[in-house]
Formats: C-alpha cells, sequence, structure tokens
C-alpha cells in the first residue's frame, strides 16, 4: 500500500532548506499549536507499541513544523510518512524550484504536465475560488511575494506602484487544467498553493495511516489540525483555539473532535504593525493589501482537512455576516468565528467548544 503514495516519483527525504526568516516564523507561530493543540498527545511508544501506546515523527516541511502521533503504529510506518510529507512538499512548494508548481510558474504561460495529484489540487483551489467569488486566489503569489511579514523590523510596506502591478496579474481563472497539463493564460501570474496544501497533504497521511491499519493518530502540520478516530481510550481529542494576539500558549477555548479536521486563520499568526494598523498575511486579491474587517479569526471544523484549510481563510476574507452565511449552506462543516471585540460566534449549537475561564 505505500507504494501507492510514491508511485509518481522516487522519492527521496530532500531536507530541503528553507529561508532563516521562514524559520524564525515558525518558531515564534508554532509553539502555541504544538503545546495548545496537541494538549492531548502523549510520550513517545516503542518501534512496535501496544495499541494503547504511540510513535511520533516530526519534521520540517512546507515551510512549517509538522507533528504525527499514531497509536499503534511501526516506526517504518511513521517513516513513511516523512517521505510522503518529501514528496508532496516537491509536487506543491512554490518555493522550491524544482517542484511542479514552480515548474508551471516558471514557464512563462507555456503548458506544463505534472502529476495527477498536482493538478488535481488546482482543480479544486479553482472551486474555491469560485465558492468565494474569487476571494480565495491561489495566484495571489505576485502580490503576496512583495510583503515581508516575519522579520519586518523597519515595517515597510510594498511600492504601490509595485503592488498595482502585480494586483492586475491576480486571478485564479486564468489558469487551465486539462487533464494532468496546466497553462497560465496570463505568463506574468504565479501560483501559490499555501492555502490549501497543507490540509490537502494532511488528508493524504490520514489516508495512508488508515490503509495501514491505524485507528488512533493525531496529525498536525503547523497547527492544521486531522484526527485519524478519536484518542485510544474512546474519547475525543481537544484542540486548544490561541486567543488572537495573546501570549503564545494562551488558550481561549477548545474543541472536542473526532475524525475531523480543526484549520484556523487569524491576522496575528504572521503580521505586524505600523501606525496603529495590522498588516496581516490574508490578502485582498482586488488590492493586494490585507484583509480589513470585523474578524481577528476563524476556525473550520470539517471533515477533509483540504476544506478546512481552504474555507478558513475564505471566511476571514469573507467576515463574520457573509463567513456564516456560506458555513450554513455547506454540509457537515462547522465553524467558530472570533470577532475584533472578542466575541466567540458558532455557525451552529453542534460545536463541542469549552471556553477558557
Amino acid at each position: 500500500m505505500r507504494e501507492k503514495h510514491l508511485e509518481q516519483a522516487n522519492l527521496k527525504n530532500t531536507g530541503a532548506v528553507f529561508p532563516n526568516a521562514a524559520r524564525a516564523a515558525c518558531r515564534r507561530i508554532l509553539p502555541v499549536l504544538i503545546t495548545a493543540a496537541l494538549a492531548a498527545v502523549s510520550l513517545p511508544g516503542c518501534t512496535t507499541p501496544p495499541d494503547n501506546s504511540s510513535v511520533t515523527m516530526s519534521g520540517m516541511y512546507f515551510d512549517t513544523v509538522v507533528q504525527i502521533e499514531a497509536w499503534g503504529a511501526s516506526e517504518e510506518v511513521m517513516e513513511h510518512c516523512k517521505e510522503m510529507c518529501a514528496y508532496y512538499e516537491e509536487l506543491l512548494s512554490a518555493t522550491i524550484e524544482t517542484s511542479e508548481v514552480s515548474k508551471i510558474n516558471q514557464a512563462g504561460g507555456e503548458p506544463v504536465t505534472v502529476s495527477s495529484e498536482t493538478a488535481g489540487l488546482i482543480a479544486k483551489a479553482i472551486e474555491y475560488g469560485d465558492i468565494s467569488n474569487g476571494l480565495f486566489d491561489i495566484t495571489v503569489a505576485p502580490a503576496s511575494s512583495l510583503w515581508n511579514f516575519t522579520d519586518n523590523e523597519d515595517q515597510t510596506l510594498p511600492d504601490a506602484a509595485a503592488l498595482k502591478e502585480a494586483v492586475s496579474h491576480i486571478d485564479y481563472r486564468c489558469i487551465r487544467v486539462e487533464g494532468n497539463t496546466i497553462t497560465l493564460t496570463d505568463p506574468e501570474a504565479k501560483i501559490d498553493l499555501g492555502g490549501i496544501a497543507k490540509g490537502y497533504i494532511a488528508d493524504r497521511l490520514k489516508e495512508y495511516l488508515k490503509s495501514e491499519g491505524v485507528e488512533h493518530a493525531l496529525i498536525n502540520l503547523g497547527g492544521n489540525m486531522l484526527a485519524l478516530g478519536g484518542r485510544w481510550d474512546g474519547s475525543d481529542f481537544r484542540i486548544g483555539l490561541q486567543r488572537p494576539f495573546a501570549d503564545t500558549g494562551t488558550v481561549m477555548a477548545s474543541v472536542a473532535i473526532s475524525d475531523q479536521s480543526v484549520v484556523t486563520s487569524g491576522n496575528y499568526e504572521r503580521y505586524f504593525e505600523k501606525d496603529g494598523v495590522i498588516y496581516h498575511h490574508i490578502l485582498d486579491p482586488d488590492t493586494g493589501y490585507p484583509i480589513q474587517n470585523d474578524l481577528d479569526q476563524v476556525t473550520i471544523i470539517s471533515d477533509e482537512s483540504t476544506d478546512g484549510d481552504a474555507l478558513s481563510t475564505t471566511c476571514f476574507a469573507l467576515g463574520l455576516e457573509d463567513g456564516l452565511k456560506l458555513i450554513r449552506s455547506l454540509d457537515n462543516v462547522e465553524a467558530v468565528f472570533v470577532t475584533k471585540d472578542g466575541g466567540i460566534h458558532t455557525s451552529s449549537d453542534e460545536i463541542s467548544l469549552d471556553t477558557a475561564e
């Protein structure tokens, strides 16, 4: 079964090198997600643990920290999860020059043949572009590349003229998907799957673990949390939600999940403040500037992490009222919205939400 997940490439655990700024950002952001969201995680088990013991893996992929804990899994299975992460990074990363996404971006509008997985994920991202009326747009890269949200001590804003030019190349409708062939009809357009790729990869890791007979696992891709079943003792996983702009590890609420995904997007994850304005990494495709609305955070609870990833960004961009309307129109999806006044708004009473005192 493992070969099924690697059949499209000869896998190498590339140990990709990431910019120092990206590593620094991960160190600042991820501890709360690991300590608060992974409060349920127990200690690593032995090589072939019993069902009530666990094994773990961790590594640096996709410019973020990946952690998996699985109950009753072997070390071999966990090692293969690392190989899968390296494989998908070589397909989907916009920062690795040899990746399939980078080849599309470097093609100058010429058709590029990619794997069925890359083509399928791009097609899925286009669907979310339609659902969101363009607020979720994977061609935002020309604008996002002009911003520095990680080590911008001088609080420098992009040049307005350069940003305006970049925005003219943001339009997901310029992407043509024909089988496994991708064409950008605007040669200056660039794709960045950062808003959906981690969710997709989490889903593939869960699929693989399940195929290996694992029934209980928690997958964490930089805060994208995905549970396979519940905990080994039959209880739910409890995932902590960071209080926006509070000290790392400050939990404002927690949600109970079993066999579900929890993905959060917020304006406090990567940002800087200048003249009283918060400039954060969730950009408006129409302007190239950060979205400004009534929200600090959106958390999506869904069956698949791919959906949660795309919807968390989409709903943050939509704002509270329109975001709630979208979630309530979808099946098997719930959301928690946190407004700037500290209010917590849920899409329904079905959410098992405990707020911190």
